[in-house]
């Protein structure tokens, strides 16, 4: 039996493996190979990994954990969960069972694609989500954001420490008229209509198409499609959840451990509205360190 089962093995779940393996607790990563920013070509605000690929710097750390011999890496994904603390039963899809004391649920969140053509495969590139990943490289330039709630009124102040120039598409959502009058008092101007297609045309640039006829083009665009959870086994286990504006978030506590004794998470699964490599692999590494004190005698 291990002491910890990791579900997801990209950068919270990595994170969570290297404590463990350094405390020479037995663990298990169970990781698909499918992690959430594949589609970037460069992670940014990673220290001492500034402008990586994000796939090798996993891969990296992959080399890295090679050096602990009670960690194991298995390329396979987790098809049901049952037990309880101290007692965890793991089936793989290939059919593996495997038991554990702890778990750590790491295997974050999959991005929701609009139905517009053009915009997933702009995802990652033309389209991002966070202005700390890629707000530096695209700087004073032209910026466009799709509505997608009162959240992006904050996105606009937020935004201004990066560029000067803005344009909101509205994307046929009501915006309401008073912030409608500030957004003209900070001189953004709102695109009418719905987005019917993303052009891309390499780099950032992207063209956003609209059904008004108009086409309106953009060193770079940020959106927020709602997510939901890459795996559904925290519903088999009944764990208790957070509708965030974005999606659905597992509830854990300032230990990272979720509504069930001897269940961590980690991760964009367990904090949507911050979800960054930096983030993913801080909590990653707190999950780890919890799990792993919580099993002393």
């Amino acid at each position: 039996m291990d002491d910890v089962i990791i579900i997801g093995g990209s950068f919270a779940g990595l994170a969570g493996a290297l404590q463990l393996g350094r405390a020479r607790r037995k663990v298990t990563v169970l990781d698909t190979g499918l992690p959430r920013n594949r589609f970037a070509g460069h992670s940014h605000g990673l220290l001492g990994h500034d402008h990586k690929p994000p796939l090798d710097i996993l891969a990296e750390a992959r080399q890295q954990l090679a050096r602990y011999p009670t960690i194991r890496l298995v390329s396979a994904r987790a098809d049901s969960v049952s037990g309880a603390i101290d007692d965890f039963s793991v089936l793989t899809g290939d059919g593996e069972s495997l038991g554990a004391r702890r778990l750590i649920l790491s295997y974050g969140v999959a991005d929701q694609m609009p139905d517009v053509p053009g915009f997933a495969e702009s995802w990652g590139t033309s389209i991002v989500p966070c202005p700390y990943c890629d707000g530096f490289e695209a700087a004073g330039q032209h910026w466009g954001l799709v509505w997608s709630g009162p959240q992006s009124h904050n996105y606009v102040r937020l935004y201004h420490d990066w560029t000067d120039t803005l344009t909101l598409f509205a994307d046929g959502h009501d915006i309401p008229p008073d912030i409608r009058a500030d957004l003209a008092r900070r001189n953004i101007p709102v695109v009418d209509g719905r987005i019917t297609e993303i052009a891309h045309h390499g780099g950032h640039i992207a063209t956003v198409n609209l059904d008004t006829g108009r086409n309106v083009a953009v060193d770079i665009l940020f959106a927020h499609p709602r997510n939901k959870p890459s795996a559904s086994l925290h519903e088999s286990l009944g764990l208790a959840t957070v509708d965030t504006p974005l999606g659905i978030a597992l509830k854990v506590d300032e230990r990272r451990e979720t509504s069930m004794p001897g269940i961590y998470a980690a991760g964009d699964l367990a904090n949507p509205l911050m979800a960054s490599v930096t983030t993913a692999s801080s909590h990653g590494a707190m999950a780890g360190i919890f799990a792993q004190q919580s099993m002393l005698v």
